[in-house]
């Protein structure tokens, strides 16, 4: 009856008459099927262990359990076990119409959902590859062109750039993402102990060698090892280096034979390993395999654009991990993260973004929750407002501004509270109201002063208006005389 039925709307049916043979058309199916009707209760079998069996092999196929024994456990296990849903005999033809176009429609989403997060995973090598600068486009475009073959690539850039995850970003988006991505960081592994990481070395091989052990480069087979600081590597070890990229075969120490390897060499450095060959100190032939494809990786002081993204980035992260309602920057803080230099690069603002978040009392990264270093010292005047330009200025609007400018620094500080924003200001309540309403920044000219509940509640700050200025310095509304 079932296959008739949805024969009519156009569904194409496969019938099993029990458990064992529905196991078989799930084994021996050539495509996948949108949807599984299952009774619960069948001479082979249950319906409820048929329901693992097709989420293993497909997760976006929705089953439907149906049965005369409607009990609620027995509808709760089916669903927990991954089944759409759970219909009771004897049921309506229109409704179980309805639930299995949306147990299809159900399965469709999910299907599209994987299809688009594989396409945004091979065309974004790396969630943390972030960064829409010309440099950063760049630099994407040749990782996808460099992705394919087993060319040996050097990335070069200062410490903190995110020279690990240009190399993690390469493997992913090479054929051989499914494989190992191994880091060996040669400046932390003591020489002694270099070449067996790297090779291996064979039980008895030297003292402590209790068992034997494959090294890096067997255990990536078929993937990639990624030599990390290789400026640090030493000359005797260079030489071993340079042979197993050549020959493509590696000799465990202690052992006699060469073990062909199938692994791409990808390779970074901080340091100027052409200076460090006019040295003597790093092999020129070396270099030369090394540097097939070049990816130079610029400090983030000369990707100003990129700031405001990765901080936003490193945010969510920082928020998630310590579980703080951060929902952003102030315009301020973004400026002052834009201005700094970054000799710590990448790293630097990830840990700048991390100590704010930890420290932040409010939901907006203020520039208080930054370090001087970034911020400025506190309550230092801008150099540009010291600096009388040539045309002159306009004294009023030049002080009008900067009071304004600190007043919403100490609204942000406070979290909106305005009587502790006075004390930041060394004005009183009355004053600070005032100068509010001045800036049409939200002040009440109709409270007196004295402690009222709406002077310790968070202030919603307005967009400056136009409107009369009153003399800077004073806590009075200006006087006739002074109005222009």
């Amino acid at each position: 009856m079932l296959s008739i039925f949805f024969g009519r709307d156009g569904y194409d049916v496969t019938l099993a008459g029990g458990f064992l043979a529905a196991k078989e058309a799930l084994q021996n199916a050539t495509s996948t099927y949108g949807l599984v009707l299952t009774d619960l209760m069948m001479p082979d079998g249950s319906g409820l262990d048929l329901v693992p069996l097709v989420k293993a092999r497909w997760a976006e196929t929705e089953v439907i359990v149906m049965t005369a024994h409607g009990a609620l456990d027995t509808a709760v296990e089916a669903m927990r076990r991954g089944a759409y849903d759970f219909i009771t005999k004897p049921f309506a033809t229109a409704e179980l119409r309805a639930i299995a176009a949306k147990a299809f429609e159900k399965g469709q989403i999910v299907a599209e959902n994987r299809r688009l997060r594989a396409q945004v995973e091979r065309e974004h090598p790396t969630k943390d590859l972030l960064g829409h600068s010309e440099a950063m486009r760049q630099i994407t475009d040749l990782l996808r062109r460099a992705a394919g073959g087993r060319s040996t690539v050097l990335i070069t850039g200062e410490s903190g750039t995110g020279k690990e995850r240009i190399a993690r970003a390469l493997h992913d988006l090479s054929d051989r993402a499914a494989k190992p991505f191994l880091v060996v960081n040669c400046g932390a592994i003591p020489e002694a102990l270099l070449e067996s990481e790297l090779f291996g070395h064979d039980k008895g091989a030297f003292t402590g060698a209790t068992s034997k052990h494959l090294g890096m480069f067997r255990e990536a087979e078929g993937g990639t090892v990624f030599l990390d600081e290789i400026g640090e590597l030493p000359l005797q070890m260079q030489v071993k280096l340079l042979r197993v990229i050549q020959e493509r075969k590696v000799r465990a120490v202690g052992g006699s034979v060469e073990i062909p390897i199938d692994v791409r060499i990808l390779a970074a450095t901080n340091r100027s390993v052409e200076h460090d060959v006019k040295a003597g100190t790093f092999r020129q032939d070396l270099y030369y395999r090394l540097n097939v494809i070049r990816v130079e990786v610029p400090p983030l002081r000369a990707r100003k654009e990129d700031i405001a993204l990765l901080a936003e980035h490193f945010l969510a992260r920082c928020a998630a991990e310590h579980g703080k309602e951060a929902r952003g920057f102030s315009a301020d803080a973004l400026r002052a993260l834009d201005a700094h230099d970054y000799p710590g690069n990448v790293r630097e603002l990830e840990n700048l973004v991390e100590r704010a978040v930890a420290l932040a009392a409010g939901p907006i990264i203020g520039l208080g929750d930054l370090p001087r270093e970034v911020s400025g010292a506190a309550g230092k005047p801008s150099t540009s407002l010291l600096d009388l330009p040539p045309e002159g200025l306009r004294l009023d609007d030049v002080l009008g501004e900067t009071e304004r400018r600190l007043i919403l620094q100490a609204l942000e500080r406070t979290g909106g509270v305005r009587t502790t924003a006075a004390k930041l200001l060394g004005v009183t309540l009355r004053s600070f109201r005032y100068r509010l309403q001045k800036h049409a920044l939200g002040g009440d000219d109709d409270v007196v002063d004295g402690d009222d509940d709406r002077s310790s509640q968070p202030l919603q700050t307005a967009p400056p208006v136009g409107g009369d200025v009153g003399p800077v310095g004073t806590g009075e509304p200006p006087s006739p005389s002074s109005r222009q």
